[in-house]
């Protein structure tokens, strides 16, 4: 394999990251951002950094090829040009990430599949099938795969085991063997995604719902949890809920009566304070699921995807593909607007005939896969469960031929339509736009069928019946009966998957998702030495910041079609004003009603055979009544799944002890910025500072730092103490009215208690000023991240007090529980504080990095 790369590089001409980026920034007529999410996530390039594409011109090559390769086994194929013209300038038909990165790709082994569900045969929950699925997981994020999987099968706490343990430790020590797992995993410098589920007739569902909880653990995965519609009814009508285990068992081991109202206030709770648990409506999911007819064979619904938006069987995968709704507007934000129909609905059928080649070209991977699994040296037991992990895929693909067809767009289509979104002629409008995706990926599988033949295990009397298909029988007879007649290319076939980078790169809204804002402001470290800039801002550490109007692409389109000046600085009042006549009024993320988009959502659920990707975001003051209304009304109303995100709520630190609600965090930052108690537990860390040793004394208040104080450890000016002290006190000394001293006390190995005076004596005056401002908002209860945060945003000329920074970002790490450190509220990426939250990923707006959960 390395020599064939090594050919392939010799013969195709490549680019420097400049380049690229310059080149892509034309391409996307100067949107950065646009420009650098595309070289970094999606140009090709080999695993030495060297690019192969210019443009995205080059990369739809690539991909129209490829399909055109797959295209010309079938009768009538579509040309490599015909293909190429769909996907050009990100306008029509959007491959998702898989597809988009992997399609044509000679320098890497990777499936095409954006994600998978894994899981044992029956309820194994012995240690060989929990590692089993553990190492599965691994494999597949290797392989750039999301994965989900369900721990239903694994039994409650306490439950006797027959080995050295004598009683099972339930399933949280397993969340976090599977989490560490996904944090370990990296995909191109992305960490790997991963959801958990648990049914909620489980007797550890509640010990799942609150893991989370402590800060620090389960930071790996979203958790989801499946409820039934008994639960339900449970808690709306105030009666007991049965917990089992086994959770589908006829005569189960272990039951437990359970008061479903008061756990149903905790899942709301926690949804409110973290966004998680995810709810997923799981008898719902499985009545409405067409792959669930073939459950037998082994196509019964047990996970989801890490987004939630794609409910799979075991070693099932998926591939995701998105039409952009906004380019079917004709004369967009104007009296003459209109939705091209008639050319939507011949698209939705190329994407899905797309998404079927996909497929091939998906095997043909797995098998690359295979042959790389069969050449490696290594032991053939060490490679069995890898092995047997993709010829599991590889039957499920060739089986069943799932598909993912999805949209995005959908808040920018309305808008040019002159819709608010969330208004009731904009929900009906919404819900015929979904209904005809439906119709017409429907009748491109079937169309399939009669040219490449039905999937496999395609049984009509399995489906009759079904829910959805009875739902497209009312509303196409003749596809219907077609259908019948035919069958069918694809067991499942739509999806509305998050679309967050490339909806950066069509330039338009995400998903199914409303605008997040139409204007805002985004900031850019300047050099305040620099003549030609203008310095805004500068923040609590020196930095200097330039602020500026970033316009969403869709708004400034509707600007100037209105005839508003675009290259005009405008100040807030005109803003505001501008946005106020524009469509997009009244219409954002945190505008609409919360209530309407759980409808709408339901009413479009009803066309999706999979699920939807879809966040319902509430302002930082909304109540735990409203989390749990809205999630009621999602219940009602039809859909799968629900995420809420409320404004700030991961930003805070979580804490294990949910029993107290009223304990709040302004109670928290209160006891922190008191008077300082006048001795405080101390530990003890020591770092390098270049060739100098140094100490840190982190003063500690209830086991969290509150102050730092740091000084020489080696020479006759510095703190002398035997290596062996690990921990102490901090004393504080009043000299007078105007001097404070801080002494350290130990105890030495003959019980004898030692006192180095005058901490602050030893210090460098401009460590000791650094160490002040650690320590003042250390005292006022900032998160230990954020904290962390600042001090590596310190940037200084001198080598030695970057050295000794470094040194106290070392101390203060040891108090993140994994020893990382997680930017709540910051991007991981650029360090940005632009982030939102859509379709259960976190997006940044400065960078484009993403990441689910």
């Amino acid at each position: 394999m390395a020599t064939q790369e090594l050919n392939l590089t010799l013969m195709k001409k490549t680019y420097s990251n400049d380049e690229a980026f310059h080149a892509a920034l034309e391409y996307f007529k100067g949107d950065e951002l646009a420009a650098r999410v595309w070289v970094n996530k999606y140009a090709l390039k080999d695993s030495d950094g060297h690019i192969y594409e210019r443009t995205p011109d080059d990369m739809h090559r690539r991909l129209a090829a490829e399909i055109a390769r797959i295209e010309k086994r079938y009768p009538n194929p579509m040309s490599e040009d015909q293909i190429f013209e769909l996907m050009r300038d990100f306008r029509y038909i959007v491959p998702q990430g898989g597809p988009m990165t992997g399609i044509g790709n000679e320098y890497q082994i990777a499936s095409l599949s954006n994600c998978f569900v894994i899981g044992n045969d029956g309820n194994s929950d012995s240690y060989g099938g929990i590692m089993k699925i553990d190492q599965e997981q691994v494999q597949l994020m290797k392989r750039r795969g999301g994965v989900g999987h369900d721990l239903s099968h694994i039994r409650p706490k306490g439950s006797p085991v027959k080995n050295s343990a004598l009683t099972s430790t339930g399933l949280v020590p397993f969340m976090e063997r599977f989490s560490n797992s996904t944090r370990e995993v990296a995909q191109d410098g992305r960490r790997g995604a991963l959801m958990l589920s648990v049914s909620i007739k489980h007797p550890d569902s509640e010990s799942f719902i609150d893991a989370k909880l402590e800060q620090g653990k389960i930071t790996g995965a979203n958790v989801s949890v499946k409820i039934d519609d008994d639960f339900m009814q449970s808690v709306t009508k105030g009666r007991q809920y049965t917990q089992q285990y086994p959770i589908d068992g006829d005569q189960p081991k272990y039951t437990k009566n359970i008061d479903a109202k008061a756990l149903w206030d905790k899942i709301v709770y926690n949804a409110w304070k973290s966004a998680e648990p995810g709810i997923l409506f799981w008898d719902t999911i499985i009545r409405e699921s067409v792959p669930d007819c073939y459950a037998d064979l082994g196509y019964r619904t047990v996970s989801t995807n890490p987004c939630g938006e794609i409910p799979l069987c075991p070693y099932d995968s998926c591939r995701l593909l998105a039409l952009n709704l906004y380019s079917y507007v004709e004369h967009p934000f104007s009296p003459e607007a209109r939705f091209n129909f008639d050319l939507y609905r011949q698209h939705v059928m190329l994407a899905q005939r797309i998404m079927d080649d996909i497929i091939d070209l998906e095997l043909e991977k797995i098998d690359a896969i295979i042959e790389k699994i069969d050449a490696d040296p290594e032991n053939p037991e060490i490679k069995a469960v890898e092995r047997n992990l993709w010829l599991n895929i590889r039957k499920k693909a060739i089986e069943g031929r799932r598909t993912g067809v999805g949209t995005t767009a959908e808040g920018d289509m309305l808008a040019a339509l002159g819709l608010r979104y969330g208004s009731d002629i904009a929900i009906d409008f919404s819900v015929e736009i979904h209904k005809n995706t439906a119709l017409a990926a429907y009748r491109s599988s079937v169309n399939m069928a009669k040219e490449r033949g039905a999937f496999p295990i395609y049984n009509f009397d399995r489906e009759r019946n079904n829910p959805y298909i009875q739902r497209l029988r009312a509303a196409d007879e003749q596809l219907y009966e077609d259908m019948r007649q035919y069958g069918r290319r694809n067991i499942a076939l739509l999806t509305i998957a998050p679309t967050g980078t490339t909806s950066l790169m069509t330039q338009t809204t995400s998903g199914i998702e409303p605008v997040f804002m139409p204007v805002y402001k985004r900031r850019r470290k300047v050099n305040p030495n620099d003549p030609k800039v203008r310095v805004d801002f500068v923040d609590e550490v020196g930095d200097s910041w330039e602020e500026y109007i970033v316009f969403h692409h869709k708004f400034v389109t509707w600007m100037q079609a209105n005839g508003y000046d675009v290259t005009k600085r405008y100040n807030q009042t005109e803003l505001d004003a501008l946005i106020e006549k524009s469509p997009y009024y009244k219409a954002t993320s945190n505008d609409v009603d919360w209530v309407n988009k759980v409808r709408m959502q339901g009413e479009i659920q009803k066309w999706v055979d999979h699920s939807i990707s879809v966040t319902i975001n509430l302002p930082a003051d909304a109540s735990e009544e409203l989390v749990g209304r809205l999630y009621v009304e999602a219940w009602k109303s039809g859909c799968k799944g629900v995420t809420v995100y409320r404004d700030g709520c991961r930003a805070g630190v979580l804490v294990a002890d949910t029993g107290n609600k009223e304990k709040k965090e302004s109670e928290d930052i209160a006891r922190f910025s008191s008077t300082r108690p006048k001795v405080l537990e101390a530990d003890v860390v020591r770092f390098q500072n270049n060739k100098e040793k140094w100490i840190a004394f982190v003063g500690l208040l209830d086991g969290r730092p509150y102050e730092v104080f740091t000084g020489l450890a080696d020479d006759e000016d510095g703190i002398l103490i035997p290596k062996s002290v690990t921990s102490g006190r901090i004393i504080k000394n009043k000299e007078d009215e105007e001097t404070t001293r801080y002494d350290f006390q130990y105890d030495n190995k003959h019980g004898y208690k030692i006192t180095i005076e005058g901490l602050s004596y030893k210090f460098n005056k401009e460590y000791w000023n650094y160490a002040k401002l650690i320590s003042g908002v250390l005292r006022h209860g900032m998160a230990i991240e954020d904290v962390l945060n600042l001090v590596a945003s310190l940037h200084f000329d001198n080598e030695s007090i970057n050295t000794w920074k470094n040194g106290v970002e070392r101390a203060l790490k040891k108090y993140i529980p994994d020893g990382t450190v997680a930017k709540k509220g910051h991007c991981e990426n650029c360090g940005s504080d632009t982030l939102i939250y859509q379709e259960g990923c976190l997006i940044c707006q400065s960078c484009g990095s993403s990441k689910c959960g």
